[in-house]
C-alpha cells in the first residue's frame, strides 16, 4: 500500500461533502486557522479558532487532542494548507483542507456563524500595498528616488505570490484591528476535550 506524500499532496474535501457530513452528525473536527478577527466576522459553526501561528507553535500540544479525522478551514485555502503540513510534519493523520475556504462554504450557501463585518486580510493587503505604490509614485514626482519604496512593495509582492506567504498580510494581522479576543490555547484544549 503506497504511503500518502504530505510534501507533495494535500487532501481536500468539497463543500458539499463537508455540508453533507455535518447534517448527517457524522461532521469532523473543523479546525479554523484565521485570525481571531476573521474568524468572528463568519465561520463554519462547530469550528474551533486555532490562527495558523498558534497551530505552528503549539501542534505538539494540539496532536493529542485531535485523534479524529480534521478538516483544516481559511479564507481560501492557503492558509489551511499550510497548517495541513505542519501537523502532517508533527505526525497528524486523517487532515483534510476545505476546498476554497470560507468563500466556497459560503459560495454554497451552507450555514455559517455570523459577528461584526470586517475587511479580510487579502482585501487589506491589497489596500495597503496599492496606496503605498500610488503615494510613492505620486510623491516620486517631485522627490526622486521615492517611487522605489514602490517598486520594493512589487518585489516583496512578487515574492509573496511565488513562496505563497506574506509578510504584509502578517505584519496587518498584529493590529488591534485584525487581533481580536485573543485565541487561548488552554480554552481551545479544553473544548477539543469536552467535545465528542
Amino acid at each position: 500500500m503506497a504511503e500518502k506524500s504530505t510534501q507533495t499532496q494535500t487532501s481536500s474535501i468539497t463543500p458539499a461533502a463537508l455540508h453533507q457530513l455535518v447534517r448527517e452528525g457524522r461532521g469532523p473536527r473543523l479546525l479554523d486557522v484565521r485570525t481571531p478577527a476573521e474568524f468572528r466576522t463568519s465561520h463554519i459553526p462547530g469550528a474551533y479558532n486555532v490562527p495558523l501561528a498558534t497551530l505552528r507553535e503549539h501542534r505538539a500540544e494540539l496532536l493529542s487532542h485531535l485523534d479524529e479525522e480534521v478538516v483544516l478551514v481559511c479564507r481560501s485555502g492557503a492558509r489551511a494548507t499550510q497548517a495541513e503540513k505542519a501537523l502532517a510534519e508533527a505526525g497528524l493523520p486523517n487532515l483534510r483542507v476545505l476546498d476554497g475556504g470560507m468563500n466556497a462554504w459560503e459560495a454554497t450557501g451552507a450555514p455559517a456563524n455570523r459577528g461584526p463585518e470586517r475587511w479580510d486580510m487579502e482585501r487589506q493587503v491589497r489596500l495597503v500595498a496599492g496606496s503605498v505604490v500610488l503615494v510613492t509614485g505620486l510623491a516620486g514626482i517631485f522627490l526622486p528616488g521615492v517611487h522605489l519604496i514602490g517598486t520594493a512593495i512589487g518585489a516583496g509582492l512578487t515574492y509573496s505570490a511565488l513562496s505563497n506567504s506574506c509578510a504584509m498580510g502578517v505584519l496587518l494581522s498584529r493590529l488591534p484591528y485584525n487581533r481580536g479576543p485573543r485565541t487561548d490555547l488552554r480554552t481551545v484544549l479544553a473544548e477539543l476535550r469536552s467535545t465528542p
